[in-house]
């Protein structure tokens, strides 16, 4: 018997799941929001019931990160993602207006492609079974063969818990034999109604490329500005803390630090004292060949790495307890790699004159590589801080908190996510943090309430007529007296 090659063996996968999850996400759609909030919550269950074991795997599979952390971005995906969403109304009537007679109904809009990184594996998936199924969407996760074990378990697990608590068969599926081919063949097929596109730049392209609506991210390459008003003790804390987590590899991580020169000794002896190591120009220039390959895309041998690892691929000595690593940095540009993103414990340093050049260089390297994604400062000054809320080209820049943790939503109070949006400036479709109302369509049932003859305007008056009718005689009459009087 002929064996199909992976690629045709993708597709017709791809095709099957796609029927099956069309199937049951129409038994989704007649459900009740009673008994839909049901299934979110055995997911969100499942996912935190698992948080260890799947945290364990993605580590071992991928190599990213730490698995410690993991478990954390488990919790945060089931557990705090669920607490902020559960109580959505998210199907059937959402909205009564009694008064102007309009009421919202709440519409899925059917199959989501959902693309899932190597970085974030488990988590992601959790999160964005959670948020499709909350708005009555199925759902088809097409992983990263990176990470294809951990992707697959973390699947079964949140599909059988679902099931249980009456989800239908088949509304959450992922794709066991993953290919360029299988995954182009979930975006661009007729009954995908929108992709949910979490990966590299590339992948993100193709998904808005494909014809299929998508809501997709762009890279992140967030500067995080540490203003003289600041407490540099807590700034650098937060900073290094925010860093390190899982070894860099969410997006919304800083990956400079941009100080103005009255403040740079202090800030370099606080962030010293704190673990970070500062490179010479030698190591700088070592370390730096193996930020970015050469067609200028980051080396995936530094991603979700320890310092110990990445010292070691360039061959440098460094002191033990080094938590992170930073290069002095004046340039900016795609050739410039301390400038770019770097999902590893390494960080860009630059010095400005003052807060006025240190927003402009935070401009320049969102520009560069980041724009409409995220940002921090730290400061207490108040007339800054709303400067740069309204002139960064950015959709969160976050005040006093770690990047990490707070563009998530984790220690801010935005919509808790592990999709964040990028808006136009970054080449997406939304720059909120994406929830299940932006999965779902809104109808209006609106009722008439004026006719065509109240939308009728009165004809205006011409005044140009109105000496035209006058009596002559009496018009004569006014003339003779003007004239009379004038002599």
């Amino acid at each position: 018997m002929e064996t199909l090659d992976k690629d045709l063996r993708s597709i017709q996968e791809v095709r099957t799941l796609i029927k099956k999850s069309k199937e049951a996400q129409v038994k989704l759609a007649a459900m009740s929001q009673e008994q839909i909030d049901a299934i979110v919550k055995a997911i969100a269950d499942a996912g935190y019931k698992n948080r260890v074991k799947l945290a364990k795997m993605a580590n071992e599979e991928t190599g990213f990160g730490r698995w410690e952390d993991k478990i954390i971005k488990n919790a945060f995906a089931s557990k705090h993602v669920y607490e902020s969403i559960k109580d959505m109304k998210t199907v059937g009537i959402l909205s009564e207006d009694k008064v102007n007679k309009v009421m919202e109904v709440g519409v899925p809009v059917g199959v989501i492609a959902a693309l899932i990184p190597s970085t974030n594996p488990t988590s992601t998936v959790i999160y964005k079974a959670m948020i499709s199924l909350k708005a009555g969407n199925s759902i088809v996760f097409s992983p990263h063969p990176n990470a294809l074990k951990c992707i697959m378990e973390t699947t079964r697990l949140i599909n059988e818990a679902a099931m249980a608590a009456g989800c239908p068969e088949g509304a959450i599926a992922c794709i066991s034999v993953p290919s360029i081919q299988g995954t182009d063949q979930l975006m661009k097929h007729k009954d995908t109604a929108l992709i949910l596109a979490t990966g590299g730049t590339p992948m993100v392209k193709a998904a808005y490329s494909s014809g299929t609506p998508a809501i997709g991210v762009g890279p992140g390459n967030g500067p995080a500005f540490i203003e003289k008003s600041a407490d540099f003790a807590l700034a650098v804390k937060r900073i290094i803390d925010s860093k390190t987590f899982d070894n860099g590899t969410i997006c919304a991580s800083e990956q400079s630090i941009v100080v103005e020169k009255c403040s740079k000794d202090a800030v370099m002896a606080e962030l010293t004292k704190q673990g970070a190591y500062f490179l010479s120009t030698e190591e700088a220039d070592k370390l730096g060949k193996f930020i970015m390959r050469p067609n200028g895309s980051m080396n995936p041998q530094i991603v979700g790495k320890s310092v110990e690892h990445i010292a070691s691929l360039a061959n440098l000595q460094i002191p033990a307890g080094t938590r992170v690593l930073i290069a002095h940095e004046t340039r900016v540009g795609h050739n410039v790699p301390y400038s770019r993103e770097k999902l590893g414990p390494i960080l860009a340093f630059y010095v400005e004159e003052d807060w006025k050049a240190a927003s402009e260089r935070c401009a320049e390297i969102l520009h560069s590589e980041g724009a409409g994604h995220t940002m921090t400062i730290h400061s207490e000054n108040d007339e800054i801080i709303r400067y740069f809320g309204l002139h960064m080209p950015v959709s969160r820049l976050l005040v006093n908190t770690p990047g990490t943790l707070g563009g998530i939503g984790a220690s801010t109070a935005i919509a808790p996510a592990l999709t964040l949006g990028c808006g136009a400036i970054g080449g997406g479709s939304t720059s909120d943090n994406v929830s299940p109302l932006h999965l779902m369509n809104t109808r209006k049932v609106t009722f008439g309430l004026r006719e065509l003859e109240d939308l009728k305007e009165e004809p205006a008056q011409d005044n140009t007529s109105t000496i035209s009718n006058l009596d002559k005689e009496q018009l004569i009459s006014a003339i003779v007296k003007r004239i009379l009087e004038e002599m």
